[in-house]
């Protein structure tokens, strides 16, 4: 069954991942074919042609790598250090008007953002999840002796901007991101501003970097911070004192020995300081709300940091979940501020992101693949692809030689100069920036597959807890 759910997954990614990049290779062509420019080649997937067929004047195929697509245009600035030799004799194509040229160039990003605006429609009649962990702007945990620590934020803190600036949520990229605050903060210290029971404070925060291994990116700005969410029972432990005791998968813990839980972190530290004693638990599953006493036990076999009392469950990470339904413009705002927010970081000298830290093709392919792997997976993917049809988009435009934003530069200087440019130097100049390109996404390449690779740190052994009929033979 994993390896069947691992095949449906990666189909699954492998048409999502392949409709973006052929949406946007079918706005060139459609243009191209609309302005009576000549197209050599229209093409889904890469590599040699597994099938290949010329209708009229165009030779469609298909390759073998399912990576997207492309459309060979002659007339446009030359491509061939990326697409290879065309079929057509170009000495003898007719210049393309400049506005065809710009028409054309500009179709693919137009065609990338029209369909971010329809799956922006379709996230907001269907929705999206969204949990606790990433909503949430209160503090729910402060790791000992990390940056906050010492600075002395504490548990139930609700934060309200970073370096100044106004900051909502702990997850995602974008400006009110405390998270994305934080890593991309530029000074020596950050600046945390908060509330406390009423009371308005801000502290001076020194971020750590954690070491990383070699093939493993960098590591960001932290200062040692989880955000608040409910406490959900994720698994409940065979014979441990949890199952005695009632507790199931989905219950909500709401408040400990009295005390109102915005963390489950809170209960550990409950134990620690009682050790066997009964911990009171008010509990809610579905619309009822119930109280549980339970006693925490050592487990019989654990790894040693887990051999203390506990009561034997798995917390859920990321709280509650509700069903968000951004409209559509909210959603394009919201992927234009992100990639914004994240060109600002890097060509900050000051800021720790750098460009080995955003993703290639290996790394949105496993994003997505990530994403599916959710039972919301269609939901967060069509979310995804919003913001990443507009980064397309926008990348796209960019004036740089190679990319659609260079061919719309090119023709522009050409009609303003009313003369065509030296095909040697334009030959020169795209093979350079093909070869910087395509240099830059085996360097991202690199890291993209050192993370597929990187499993974290590995995971202590689950802890086995004794059947109560053998305690009470000992």
């Amino acid at each position: 069954m994993e390896i069947l759910k691992f095949i449906i997954i990666l189909l699954e990614v492998l048409v999502l991942f392949n409709l973006l990049i052929i949406v946007h290779e079918l706005g060139h062509f459609l243009a191209a074919r609309w302005r009576g420019m000549v197209v050599d080649r229209f093409g889904v997937w890469f590599g040699k042609p597994i099938w290949q067929k010329k209708i009229g004047d165009v030779t469609y195929c298909l390759g073998w790598i399912p990576a997207g697509g492309f459309v060979s245009l002659p007339q446009m600035a030359p491509m061939e250090a990326i697409e290879g030799e065309v079929e057509v004799d170009k000495q003898n194509l007719p210049q393309a008007p400049v506005l065809d040229r710009i028409i054309v160039a500009f179709a693919g990003p137009l065609f990338s953002f029209a369909l971010a605006v329809v799956f922006a429609l379709i996230v907001w009649q269907v929705g999206r999840p969204v949990y606790e962990a990433d909503s949430s702007n209160v503090v729910g945990m402060v790791l000992k002796d990390g940056p906050a620590d010492k600075a002395g934020l504490q548990p139930g803190d609700r934060l309200i901007a970073i370096d100044g600036h106004p900051v909502t949520r702990f997850g995602g990229v974008g400006t009110d991101s405390i998270k994305w605050r934080i890593v991309s903060s530029e000074g020596e210290t950050i600046q945390v501003t908060f509330d406390r029971a009423g009371q308005t404070n801000t502290v001076a925060i020194k971020p750590e970097v954690e070491k990383t291994g070699f093939g493993q990116r960098s590591g960001l700005r932290q200062i040692k911070i989880v955000p608040a969410y409910s406490a959900i029972i994720a698994e409940v432990l065979p014979h441990s004192p949890a199952e005695y005791a009632g507790l199931q998968k989905d219950d909500i813990v709401l408040e400990a020995n009295g005390q109102r839980l915005i963390h489950p972190s809170q209960i550990t530290t409950l134990i620690e300081r009682n050790g066997t004693n009964a911990v009171r638990l008010v509990v809610k599953r579905g619309s009822q709300t119930n109280e549980v006493a339970v006693v925490p036990e050592v487990p019989a076999v654990a790894a040693p940091e887990d051999k203390r009392p506990s009561l034997g469950v798995y917390w859920d990470s990321r709280g509650l979940q509700t069903i968000d339904r951004p409209g559509p413009m909210e959603q394009i705002h919201a992927s234009v501020d992100m990639m914004v927010s994240t060109f600002k970081a890097l060509f900050s000298r000051k800021s720790g992101v750098k460009a080995q830290h955003l993703s290639g093709p290996v790394g949105i392919l496993r994003i997505y693949y990530l994403l599916f792997q959710s039972e919301h997976g269609w939901r967060l993917a069509l979310w995804f692809s919003v913001i990443f049809n507009v980064n397309l988009a926008l990348l796209n435009l960019l004036p740089v030689p190679v990319l659609d934003g260079g061919h719309i530069l090119l023709a522009l200087i050409e009609g303003i100069r009313r003369k065509a440019m030296n095909i040697k130097v334009l030959q020169a100049v795209q093979t350079a920036c093909a070869v910087l390109i395509i240099g830059y996404m085996l360097f991202i390449t690199f890291y993209d597959v050192g993370a597929l690779s990187d499993r974290g740190p590995k995971e202590p052994p689950t802890p086995q807890f004794a059947p109560k009929t053998q305690i009470r033979a000992q």
